[in-house]
């Protein structure tokens, strides 16, 4: 199999993994996307591997750390997203102002000033 196989796999799978994080709205989509982009390196990793005929098989290891470092990441992620949902009732990211609690209203911070 010629190597700009994998490599234009792992290329679109990347492509739309920037795309689900840069215009999605959503912190599961969000996740989602950094999951594919993740999927798509470890795409190339072995690509570059198997084409390499390394001894080592350096990209599968590689691409080992990537799973358990993803496994990892989207753990905390997720428990992160649930507190969100908790505290403000949404996970909708461009309306998140900060993470600890929720929003006061308009009229209550105007009159603390």
């Amino acid at each position: 199999m010629p190597l700009w196989w994998p490599l234009l796999l792992g290329s679109l799978l990347f492509s739309i993994g920037v795309y689900g994080v840069l215009a999605r709205r959503n912190a599961v989509l969000v996740l989602m996307g950094v999951e594919l982009m993740l999927n798509a390196v470890n795409v190339n990793f072995v690509a570059f591997d198997a084409h390499l005929r390394s001894a080592v098989h350096g990209g599968q290891t590689f691409a080992l750390f990537v799973i358990v470092i993803a496994a990892a990441e989207i753990g905390l992620a997720l428990a992160i997203v649930l507190l969100v949902f908790r505290t403000h009732g949404h996970i909708e990211v461009d309306e998140l102002r900060e993470l600890g609690e929720a929003a006061e209203p308009a009229e209550r911070s105007e009159a603390a000033r």
